[in-house]
């Protein structure tokens, strides 16, 4: 990659409905085009499906096949897009977003000396 490319950041939120404990980052996923991103969130929502609670598994089923091309269309007019569905008191929340990524700069032998400075915080990750 020599200059900036262009792709979608995902990211998985959940939360209480209550809003007692605050927004969790699940997962994130760097997809570089809209199909890629819709995907991810296809994957995720059949594979959470069956053990979700009957209004849950409607709005994922709903999404899958009434709402994910107006998704896609959006994405492929560099508009954000956010996917939810709530289960029982979660709500679970699959944000896409158009975004720019930048090249990493060149390594030579091994990772820069930065490199152990930070780790993640539980649930989340660097991918």
């Amino acid at each position: 990659m020599n200059g900036p490319t262009r792709g979608y950041w995902c990211e998985c939120w959940t939360e209480e409905v209550t809003g007692a404990g605050g927004p969790a980052r699940l997962a994130s996923f760097d997809a570089y085009s809209a199909p890629q991103a819709d995907r991810w969130v296809a994957i995720a929502l059949r594979t959470i499906s069956p053990a979700l609670d009957s209004d849950a598994s409607d709005e994922a089923w709903t999404w899958l096949y009434e709402e994910r091309a107006e998704t896609r269309r959006a994405l492929m007019r560099s508009e954000p897009c956010t996917v939810t569905i709530t289960h029982a008191d979660v709500r679970i929340a699959w944000t896409l977003r158009p975004v720019l990524f930048l090249p990493l700069a060149h390594r030579e032998e091994g990772s820069p000396a930065c490199a152990g400075l930070s780790s993640p915080t539980a649930g989340e990750s660097y991918r």
